[in-house]
């Protein structure tokens, strides 16, 4: 600040507070606390507009017990108030009372305008800590049957079950929280389980933080696999995930029930034995390429050698042979050799791992939307079952960020976005309201009408459609 410029000096004027600011920019600039209806989350009402998540939570909200006689909030108000607010980014129940007596907010979450205010930090923590087993199995069929649903009656062909664990960093007291070795902190580590065609999520399992057991895998395919052949018999199903579930019970139980797999493989000494001619062969391609790049000869940029060969080994544990592929890199960087196994036998090799089995990583990048994006790694209850139920919260935040996404910002330029830019770009709007008895009239800046005009007219038509 300019040493010749007043501070900045704060008066009432007319009941109306008034702060006068240093001048900047080469003119004086005075703050006025007067406007009557205002938000920072304009881009809330294109998502409630279109519809994405009305069945959703609805469904969601009814089939969680509600023991009181007459709540000043209802459990539908309160699901909607705490999922609009992940998605908004204000992923914790104390974002509650900053929140509380934002209209837009109050409106999307089915609040009536004239009975005040949404649920304070206090309600909200109420509702996390009271669910019990049984609503949060209610609530996860319930979003497993959205997703089915969202197939309109028309089998898919096929079903790719991506699953992952993935580690919720704990700073307390968490039910189920362990010191993991290999993440090097405490923890709990959650499935996260989608559909790696369409990138939706099917459901998400908080565990403790450790590797996953046999019977974990098996207990969740069980219920994914029944719902999925009850409603499609023919739909083809394939799991995939990494070596965490290559388990000898798993394999068995994916076996007996005829459901395709592309898993990773530990490395062990049987396995290098069965391809050490395999890799050999590519030192040697490799230490060729380097000689004929020396005499000028090699006709590439690099001389890396990438090989892809099969085979059939089974770990003393296992009850049959599997099929095996290895994908083998020498380069500059020395021997790099990854291992999968799977049941394609027919598929060539390169194309089961890199095509198949390398489309996997997409399941990381939807894991980073979900934790990065809507803030799905916050656990800060201490009861399993309320980090359980935040977690199907911020599911259901991910599935209706996934369908506008794919429904209304499907050809702009945000159509490949992430949630984060998202959320930048066409939810966090400011805007002015104006609240009549039988309207709301909701004003943003003249200059968004070019960007986001487009949006907002594909949000009503897909919501009136």
């Amino acid at each position: 600040m300019n040493k010749n410029q007043n501070p900045a000096v704060f008066h009432r004027s007319d009941s109306v507070s008034q702060i006068d600011l240093p001048g900047f920019s080469g003119r004086n600039w005075s703050l006025h606390f007067d406007e009557p209806e205002l938000t920072s989350d304009a881009g809330l009402a294109a998502i409630a507009a279109s519809g994405v998540g009305d069945k959703l939570l609805r469904d969601i909200a009814g089939v969680i017990h509600d023991p009181r006689r007459s709540p000043n909030h209802t459990i539908d108000q309160l699901i909607g108030q705490r999922v609009y607010q992940i998605i908004g980014g204000n992923y914790d129940a104390d974002d509650c009372d900053h929140l509380r007596e934002d209209i837009v907010l109050r409106s999307v979450a089915g609040r009536d305008l004239n009975k005040g205010a949404l649920a304070s930090q206090p309600t909200m923590s109420r509702l996390e800590n009271s669910v019990k087993r049984t609503d949060l199995l209610r609530i996860a069929q319930v979003i497993f049957r959205h997703y089915l649903d969202g197939f309109d009656d028309n089998p898919p062909p096929m079903i790719c079950i991506d699953m992952d664990p993935s580690a919720h960093l704990t700073y307390g007291l968490q039910q189920l929280s362990l010191f993991n070795s290999h993440v090097g902190d405490h923890c709990l580590m959650p499935f996260y389980i989608f559909d790696g065609c369409t990138g939706q999520i099917m459901t998400a399992v908080l565990r403790p933080g450790k590797t996953p057991t046999a019977p974990e895998i098996i207990a969740i395919l069980k219920r994914l696999v029944a719902n999925i052949r009850e409603r499609w018999p023919e739909t083809k199903i394939v799991f995939r995930a990494d070596s965490h579930h290559t388990k000898p019970e798993v394999l068995d139980w994916l076996n007996e029930h005829k459901i395709d797999f592309v898993t990773g493989l530990s490395k062990n000494d049987a396995v290098e034995r069965l391809f050490f001619e395999e890799i050999n062969e590519a030192r040697r391609a490799y230490q060729n390429n380097l000689e004929a790049k020396a005499r000028g000869e090699f006709p590439g940029k690099y001389p890396t050698v990438v090989a892809f060969a099969d085979g059939y080994y089974a770990a003393g544990s296992w009850s049959k042979e599997e099929r095996v592929v290895a994908r083998i890199i020498v380069g500059p960087l020395g021997v790099d050799v990854r291992y999968i196994v799977t049941s394609f036998e027919q598929s060539d090799a390169r194309y089961v791992y890199a095509t198949v089995y390398c489309q996997r990583g997409n399941a990381e990048l939807f894991i980073k939307e979900c934790k990065l994006g809507l803030g799905s790694d916050r656990s800060s209850c201490t009861r399993w079952e309320s980090n359980q139920f935040r977690l199907l919260l911020h599911v259901a935040a991910y599935v209706m960020m996934h369908r506008f996404r794919s429904e209304v910002l499907v050809d702009t330029k945000w159509e490949r976005a992430t949630f984060d830019e998202i959320r930048l770009r066409v939810i966090k709007v400011a805007g002015r309201l104006e609240v009549y008895k039988t309207k709301v009239k909701l004003h943003v800046a003249v200059a968004l009408e070019p960007l986001l005009g487009g949006v907002w007219r594909t949000a009503a038509a897909v919501g009136t459609g």
